[in-house]
């Protein structure tokens, strides 16, 4: 792949520009001179515009930085096929009016100390309602996080393809299943690209791993992020950290909060409330408004907050939220609502049109989903745990080591059972599902060079 697409898919992925320094440091094999006339290149093409001078000069990609004086093109409408209600096309006409038409405000704190848990509803109960019965599934009953291990293989696939897309991610489907189920990258792809897919990967496990302790908690939205942010950001000091520094949002007026103390104070609050609400999709939807609107993190709080909307779903045992088939020009207008009217209805219009979406796609698959193995959910966190040991410590032998494991743990009449799975387990292993056990791809490169795996 050229220099130039290098650069170009870079920019491509992050909808907030890119500045010299962090192209730089996402590219050291590019020098200097020649990142400052490959980019000059792309901007006399029309591929990407530039914002700012000097150091505060940032790039972004034509079809998400245009021209504010040029009125909004027909391919950037907002998608008539989502049923949008009057107050949503009021937000809309404002949003889409130029930047220097729309009036410059910062975050606003009475939007969410005005909130009170369990007496304000963004969502009415007719609508919750509504949502309940179209993500209800037979598991209802059932342990927590119970359907979300069940459809885990596709739930991988689906929600890192389709949250990475509205990132402008330009792997397909397919190119997603390839490289979740089996590790390979697709060809022509930025490794930047890969790595958010991969990472999306992580964070999901993390989640419906630890569905027993994953609350909407400091602990578990740091750590979703870190998973997120892994490789990604300039400065890797800000993967799972309160950010230390202003941020602009791109094509929009909005300027958050950019004291590190006020913004720890108000993610305090913000967790505070979320955890006092007893309906998951209202809980979900909380998260999905306020994460991204109080912008804690110095990029990937919208992915933050999609994956950690689902966290109240997979606790009750209900359809995801996939976003499959979101639009990013919906999304994104949404989210501008958000940020500068403090005004919820278009994006929970599209919340309910895209949980519809999803509960579609899942409840027809889990009719042809094989159920559960009961003696792999019984004993999954000793396989896992075992096959973490096998691969940790090269020098053992693999089958000894998994045979004392199970003597240890499991009743004598399903040992050999148990065995045969850890063993199929290790067998099937490879770089694609290493976050699983939380293995390191260097760990299980130094167990195959001893086991030749």
């Amino acid at each position: 792949m050229s220099s130039t697409t290098d650069l170009l898919n870079s920019i491509r992925v992050s909808p907030n520009g890119l500045s010299l320094a962090e192209l730089l440091t996402i590219h050291p094999d590019i020098a200097r001179r020649t990142a400052q006339r490959l980019i000059a290149k792309l901007i006399d093409s029309g591929q990407i515009t530039a914002t700012g001078k000097s150091r505060a000069r940032r790039y972004f990609y034509a079809d998400t930085q245009a021209d504010n004086s040029v009125l909004i093109t027909k391919t950037d409408r907002f998608p008539p096929f989502i049923p949008l209600s009057a107050d949503s096309q009021d937000i809309l006409a404002y949003i889409d009016q130029p930047e220097e038409a729309r009036k410059p405000v910062g975050y606003q704190r009475d939007f969410l100390d005005a909130y009170r848990p369990n007496e304000t509803w963004y969502l009415s109960e007719p609508l919750r309602r509504q949502l309940q019965k179209m993500g209800r599934t037979t598991d209802a009953d059932k342990p927590a996080g119970t359907y979300s291990r069940a459809i885990l293989n596709r739930l991988l696939i689906d929600l890192s393809w389709a949250s990475s897309h509205l990132e402008g991610n330009t792997y397909s489907r397919l190119d997603t299943r390839e490289l979740i189920e089996h590790g390979k990258a697709a060809r022509g792809k930025a490794a930047i690209e890969t790595q958010m897919i991969l990472n999306h990967k992580t964070a999901i496990e993390l989640l419906v791993d630890n569905i027993d302790s994953a609350r909407l908690n400091h602990y578990t939205l740091m750590n979703l992020h870190s998973a997120l942010a892994e490789n990604l950001l300039p400065n890797p000091a800000d993967e799972g950290r309160i950010r230390q520094h202003a941020v602009d949002i791109g094509k929009s007026v909005y300027r958050p909060l950019s004291i590190p103390q006020q913004i720890e104070d108000m993610l305090e609050e913000l967790l505070g409330k979320a955890n006092q609400i007893k309906d998951p999709f209202e809980q979900s939807f909380f998260m999905m408004v306020h994460l991204p609107y109080l912008q804690p993190f110095a990029d990937i709080n919208k992915r933050t907050s999609r994956l950690a909307a689902n966290l109240p779903l997979f606790h009750a045992n209900l359809c995801p939220l996939t976003f499959l088939d979101v639009p990013e020009q919906a999304y994104s207008r949404a989210t501008l609502g958000v940020y500068e009217m403090t005004r919820v209805e278009l994006l929970r219009d599209l919340y309910v049109w895209a949980y519809e979406r999803s509960t579609q796609e899942y409840l027809a698959i889990k009719q042809d989903l094989a159920e559960p193995d009961p003696l792999r959910l019984a004993w999954r966190d000793l396989i896992k745990q075992t096959i973490r040991e096998v691969i940790t410590h090269p020098e053992l032998e693999p089958l000894s080591c998994i045979h004392q494991a199970v003597a240890k743990h499991v009743p004598e009449d399903e040992q050999a059972s148990v065995q045969a799975l850890a063993v199929e387990e290790l067998r099937r292993m490879h770089e694609g599902v290493l976050a699983r056990y939380g293995l390191r791809p260097s760990e299980y490169t130094a167990w195959k060079t001893v086991h030749g795996h």
